[in-house]
């Protein structure tokens, strides 16, 4: 089949129709072809004596995705990309210009290029369902809206609510696009096709053309004003500020091109803005760690968690076992996307906690308007609790999320196999403990598998799919798929001690320790690791918001689990003899309010610990260092020597997801690789001179060095 095809012009009653459908894939998207075939449709269209024109696509629950990310990918320098927008301009301009009426019809997701050529048209419509989202999700790849989305959407919709979509990278629903003015109607789904032509047709008898913004209210008059729109950048500028801590440029790059263009008459010039604001940020380093992070994301989508034709388990219903904090978001997590859960516990307190935690969750959705109240009966319903093991002689699945205790964990799963069918899978929440020894209380070891849980489950994206060695392909499939069913990126990892985010993380926070002892300030270092290096939170905020009785606890494990390169500091000694526990009680490294919220830097600590005041003798260079290299050091252990993962991208995609590695700098790995295997190994070979063989680089990474090779 032809490119000819993926778009095809038909007419019915004077009206072109004009229809997307992409050959040969799931989503439609604005490729070079595309957009070539595109122009010779619009080309038709100058010709035509047509009454009017409407956009639409013809693959359910996809209007179009956006550019083609591929295309994207493989352009190089400014004029590669100049080159690319120019052409996209000059035939979204020649749509936008067409003497007839042009109404795009949107039915599912019209994201990025796809939303901006809605754009050009004089009317938007789009269906109620769920899968209809229109927005603009540029900043996320590192660039910005590129096709005129800069310059139309705050024509189309105002200053305050375009920022807001183009800033953050957000897509909005067909009922927020309503009230923004981004579509003229919403129709329901299943009336879409008939609808829409009434629309139309509607347009045409009142001969109505281009509606222009117009502020509603008072304070919106005067923010859209001259003087008001001062104000709005200078806020927005604040709140990109605050949230990417200047790290992000394309966000910046994106306010700028607004700001320049809110009101400028002449679209050519305004369009040069974009496409020079856009080439800026396209070609930077940071645009391409997104873009890869993209591709990692899409390639899970793809994969079954094994190798060969294995086909998951269908999945229907689901058991929890432990319906605390923990229990209770998993079974959120799974009813939120249509799951049965049946929650089972020893006493009803510990139920009701359960139900407490998911009826929270969606409690604040409901409050936000993301729910009715209807929905969210509706997602309540699908969560039931009790006692015993009643339900559970047909459920699919059961996830125990109980007590961290080897020996109630291996007689609660016997238990819980004797009530379930002979296939069922159990998975176990496990944060640290052998899913190879938990394994041996199951009858069925070929059907046990570990699913690691991050808290808090609602939040945080990653799963560890931990197989142990007795673990069949068809569980770990099965495991893999439901986490993709449940909203969650899995990535399967070997059993061992920490799986592989915990056992990173772990020389990192000891090594926050060994800082505390050399002299550092908390909150400096902290601060460091935040403002400078981009991590969500500074080591120590992580080990409060973890436990430090935890952290200690791991500590120690980790000590007898992989020997002598782990050094545990006096301090962790300390601490696990005193009542700080970190953010559960209030009390840690940080103090926090009866609402948990942090109130700055217990300054007792450094007594409490037998330390001295902070002198800060360390730089910055060295603080960051330390704590980072440690986890290249042990990453480098982890892939080549232990095999716990296959690939880099394994790495790079469970710290991203599991701990907010910084995505703009592509991951734990990739990062290693721009700094290069030689400076890593020399710079550790430096600091286990002056600090200890803990940081002595390991073999698999000398090796690395020795023979100039890279991660990826």
């Amino acid at each position: 089949m032809s490119i000819q095809e993926s778009i095809q012009l038909k007419e019915k009653d004077g009206i072109a129709f004009v229809e997307f459908d992409l050959v040969g894939e799931k989503v439609n998207k604005l490729s070079t072809p595309v957009m070539m075939r595109f122009k010779e449709v619009v080309e038709e269209l100058k010709k035509s004596s047509f009454k009017a024109v409407v956009l639409k696509s013809n693959k359910p629950g996809i209007f179009i995705a956006g550019a083609d990310i591929e295309e994207i990918k493989k352009l190089k320098t400014k004029e590669d990309f100049k080159t690319v927008i120019d052409q996209a301009h000059q035939i979204f301009n020649d749509f936008e210009d067409l003497p007839m009426p042009t109404v795009a019809v949107v039915n599912g997701a019209c994201m990025g290029g796809g939303c901006e050529l809605i754009l050009t048209c004089d009317y938007r419509v789009c269906s109620d369902d769920k899968s209809t989202k229109i927005g603009l999700p540029e900043v996320q790849l590192g660039i910005i809206p590129g096709f005129g989305g800069c310059v139309r959407l705050p024509r189309v919709v105002g200053l305050q609510a375009s920022l807001d979509i183009i800033l953050a990278g957000k897509s909005v629903d067909s009922r927020k696009a309503k009230k923004i003015g981004l579509v003229d109607e919403v129709i329901p789904a299943e009336l879409i096709e008939e609808r829409s032509v009434d629309f139309v047709n509607s347009i045409l008898s009142k001969g109505k053309r281009k509606k222009r913004f117009q502020p509603k209210g008072m304070m919106n008059s005067v923010l859209e004003s001259a003087l008001g729109r001062g104000m709005v950048f200078s806020q927005a500028r604040k709140m990109v500020m605050k949230n990417s801590k200047g790290f992000y440029p394309a966000p910046l790059s994106a306010l700028d091109v607004v700001k320049k263009t809110y009101g400028m008459s002449n679209r050519s010039k305004a369009l040069q803005i974009e496409l020079e604001g856009f080439v800026k940020v396209a070609v930077t380093d940071i645009s391409k760690n997104l873009i890869n992070l993209f591709f990692m994301m899409e390639s899970v989508k793809k994969q079954t968690g094994v190798k060969g034709d294995v086909k998951p388990r269908k999945v229907k219903k689901i058991a929890v076992l432990g319906a605390g904090t923990m229990g209770g978001g998993i079974a959120q997590v799974a009813a939120d996307k249509g799951f049965f859960v049946r929650m089972k516990d020893i006493n009803n307190d510990s139920l009701a906690l359960g139900y407490k935690q998911a009826q929270s969750i969606w409690s604040k959705k409901l409050k936000r308007r993301r729910l009715t109240k209807h929905e969210f009966a509706e997602k309540m319903s699908h969560i039931t609790g009790g006692l015993d093991y009643a339900g559970f002689g047909n459920v699919d699945v059961a996830v125990e999320a109980i007590v961290e205790d080897m020996k109630i964990k291996k007689a609660v799963i016997a238990e819980t196999a004797k009530h379930m069918p002979q296939d069922a899978i159990i998975a176990t929440n496990t944060s640290s403990l052998s899913v190879t020894e938990m394994a041996e209380a199951h009858p069925h070891p070929e059907n046990f598998v570990g699913m690691h849980f991050f808290n808090p489950v609602d939040k945080m994206p990653l799963v560890e799919v931990i197989r142990g060695p007795r673990t069949s392909d068809e569980a770990t499939a099965t495991i893999f798929d439901l986490s993709k069913k449940m909203g969650k990126t899995p990535v399967v990892v070997k059993d061992g001690p920490g799986f592989l985010v915990n056992r990173l993380l772990m020389p990192y926070m000891i090594e926050a320790m060994f800082l505390l002892e050399d002299g550092m300030a908390i909150e400096k270092v902290d601060r460091w690791y935040t403002h400078k290096f981009g991590m969500p939170m500074g080591p120590f905020r992580l080990m409060d918001e973890v436990g430090l009785d935890v952290c200690v606890k791991v500590v120690k494990i980790f000590r007898e689990s992989l020997g002598e390169r782990i050094q545990v500091p006096e301090v962790a000694h300390t601490l696990s003899k005193s009542d700080r526990l970190g953010k559960k009680n209030g009390k840690g490294f940080y103090q926090y309010d009866s609402n948990g919220k942090e109130t700055g830097v217990d300054s007792s600590v450094y007594k409490d610990l037998g330390l001295g005041q902070p002198t800060n003798p360390l730089t910055e260079k060295e603080c960051l260092e330390r704590g980072v290299f440690v986890m290249i050091n042990e990453a480098a252990l982890a892939l080549i020597e232990d095999k716990i993962v296959e690939t880099p991208q394994d790495v790079d995609l469970a710290m991203i997801m599991g701990t907010g590695f910084p995505p703009f700098r592509g991951g734990l790995l990739r990062y290693a690789d721009s700094l290069g295997s030689k400076y890593v190994v020399e710079e550790l070979e430096m600091y286990a001179t002056k600090c200890g063989p803990r940081l002595k680089p390991t073999t698999p990474l000398s090796q690395m060095a020795a023979s100039s090779r890279s991660f990826y």
